[in-house]
């Protein structure tokens, strides 16, 4: 077994899940990444970014339209690559294909197929966690947002998070890649990271054999 830590983790989850904060404390935690004496701009990515359209709360990867199938496709095709490519380092996911297919599902009636996805990062060791929050906690969970959001108004209507949440778990029951379900109602983020962590470690996905 290497000692080189090289873990591979998506975060999947509704909003306010926490996940972006997670995302942040995973990549500079001593146990995920190792310790650091300065910092530097190792990977996380977000299938979030709005990068098809030239204007905020634009499309992506997620919330593409019909005619932008061919290049978020493409898109995935890439990044899926570039791991292969690049697959001794780690990579930390905020929302990735799971978020795509449930969205396209909802927005558009289209149910894409990502098993060729998953195999290849089951190959690299990729591990799915899952940010879930009990839905009488969602309450709590907006308020703190709302303090620092550019878009409060999506926030609005919190029924759409939980029958999202719902979908969303039924989509990680299908998925084949080692995954874990973690409960953020209690909003720490640092309790949430040393869950993950202890995962990690147990399972054996801090390392690449």
């Amino acid at each position: 077994m290497s000692t080189k830590l090289c873990p591979k983790i998506i975060l999947e989850g509704t909003r306010l899940t926490l996940k972006t904060e997670i995302a942040f404390a995973l990549n500079e935690h001593p146990r995920i990444v190792g310790p650091r004496k300065y910092r530097y701009h190792s990977p996380l990515i977000s299938a979030e970014w709005c990068a098809f359209t030239n204007f905020p709360w634009g499309r992506g990867l997620i919330n593409f339209e019909p005619q932008e199938e061919a290049l978020a496709l493409e898109a995935y095709r890439t990044w899926l690559h570039l791991f292969e490519l690049l697959r001794y380092y780690s990579w930390i996911i905020d929302r990735f294909h799971l978020s795509t297919k449930l969205y396209q599902m909802t927005a558009n009636g289209r149910d894409y197929d990502f098993r060729w996805l998953e195999g290849r990062l089951v190959e690299l060791g990729f591990r799915l966690v899952f940010c879930y929050r009990k839905p009488e906690t969602f309450v709590a969970a907006r308020e703190e947002r709302l303090q620092v959001s550019g878009k409060p108004s999506q926030y609005d209507d919190l029924d759409i998070f939980i029958h999202e949440q719902d979908r969303m778990a039924r989509l990680v029951e299908q998925s084949i890649l080692s995954k874990m379900t973690l409960d953020v109602s209690h909003n720490s983020v640092p309790l949430a990271v040393e869950s993950i962590a202890n995962w990690l470690e147990t399972t054996g996905g801090l390392y690449i054999p």
